[in-house]
């Protein structure tokens, strides 16, 4: 890859070709749950300094965050009167960006119907705020299995990589990593931990994820396109216990699908908040028995400072690395969580990651995708051409799952695990 190619994925300020790619989706723009403290919270997103609200008939606004009087911060905002009141001169904003009243000037009175403050739509989904940064109408909104489930099934989070997206994103996309970034040395979990990697690879067998990713550590991937993006499977022949089949998807242009263990998905965005930080937000999804919010928000939490949900385990704190822990317990000596095994991952390389250094192999079969994929979309865009929209649907084909099936199936045999855990969800949940 050439420099210039790299600064063309990287780089999302308004008018960068990957930026704009970014701005033709909604986006994540904060957790709803931000909202609860005060109804006023800063935004960044895609290089762009905003400011979320709830004005007093509840209704969300997503504007700039610089006053379009003088210029002043308008997190400090006062939620009144059916918009956001500037604390400097008390100009009052709606969430359309209009501005409703000038009280210091000779009437008092607003701008009419200008727009004078640039302003985005913005709905809740899932226990996030999502943002349409783009031109025009917003495309239609993703039918996906954490949107369909009900509230008591899901639970949404976010947490800062100083990094940026790409590189976010690319570690979802990269199925060979698990067997040595994610590999611990013994099948017990400390209870303040999720299952993925160590639940049971599959609900047929009693082989925990962690065994079965260390024993069978070379899997074959195979990548297709989707109506969604990319499907990643990942292939590994266990011997007498058959064969397991973990797929993942690439959901474009910056989300990624995965398994958690045999009754619970994970679907994750890595949104741009400049071009060297990111935020993931995660949205656990249950197909089984309700999700315990407040215990999945504590675990969280622990590991995180608020208000920006940095994490605690970082570069400056070398990610808890431990050397006699990577000696005995872990492949990285730096704890059992693998949120912060993918950070050290993402991190490390750098804010923007150098890929005329890299040196590509089979396994990154995905990453090269992708990347084409993303390509794609930018010369669309700078030719005036449509980019993929999300597909109507159930959402199916963007199913994410562990199965182990007996030696010498199909592998597309884990189509009808999927289906058959799919179709076994929510039945008793009151509409």
């Amino acid at each position: 890859m050439t420099a210039e190619e790299n600064e063309r994925l990287t780089r999302v300020g308004p008018g960068t070709p990957g930026g704009e790619v970014l701005r033709r989706y909604w986006q994540p723009a904060a957790l709803a749950e931000e909202l609860d403290a005060h109804p006023v919270v800063p935004v960044t997103l895609l290089g762009e300094r905003l400011v979320l609200f709830r004005d007093d008939a509840g209704d969300l606004g997503l504007v700039q965050r610089s006053c379009p009087h003088r210029g002043v911060d308008l997190s400090y905002g006062r939620c009144e009167d059916g918009g956001l009141r500037c604390p400097f001169h008390g100009w009052l904003f709606d969430r359309l960006g209009r501005c409703l009243e000038r009280p210091a000037e000779a009437d008092g009175a607003g701008l009419g119907d200008r727009r004078v403050a640039r302003a985005y739509p913005c709905l809740v989904r899932a226990g996030i705020v999502w943002a349409y940064l783009g031109p025009g109408d917003p495309p239609r909104f993703p039918h996906l299995d954490c949107f369909e489930a009900p509230g008591t099934h899901g639970f949404a989070f976010k947490g800062l990589w100083e990094c940026n997206w790409l590189q976010a994103l690319e570690v979802g996309i990269d199925p060979a990593h698990a067997s040595y970034l994610h590999r611990f040395e013994t099948d017990a979990a400390e209870a303040r931990y999720g299952e993925q990697f160590r639940a049971a690879g599959a609900a047929e067998t009693t082989m925990p994820m962690t065994r079965l990713l260390r024993e069978y550590a070379r899997p074959r991937i195979q990548v297709e396109q989707t109506p969604y993006g990319l499907r990643l499977k990942a292939i590994r022949d266990a011997g007498e216990h058959g064969v397991h089949v973990r797929v993942t998807n690439q959901i474009f242009p910056n989300a990624i699908a995965i398994p958690m263990s045999p009754t619970m998905g994970i679907t994750q965005w890595h949104v741009p908040v400049d071009d060297t930080r990111c935020y993931w937000y995660s949205i656990f999804t249950s197909y089984a028995e309700p999700v315990d919010q407040d215990r999945m928000r504590a675990q969280r939490i622990a590991e995180c400072t608020l208000p920006d949900y940095a994490p605690r385990r970082n570069a400056a704190t070398r990610y808890g690395f431990d050397a006699e822990e990577q000696r005995l317990e872990t492949y990285t000596g730096m704890g059992q969580d693998i949120n912060v095994h993918d950070q050290w991952a993402v991190e490390s390389p750098g804010p923007i990651a150098d890929r005329t250094r890299e040196l590509l192999g089979r396994t990154d079969i995905g990453i090269v995708t992708f990347r084409r994929l993303f390509k794609d979309a930018m010369r669309a865009i700078e030719g005036n051409e449509d980019v993929p929209s999300p597909p109507p649907g159930d959402g199916s084909d963007a199913a994410a799952i562990d199965c182990l099936l007996p030696a010498g199936a199909d592998v597309e045999g884990w189509r009808e695990r999927a289906a058959a855990r799919r179709a076994a969800a929510w039945t008793d949940v009151p509409a």
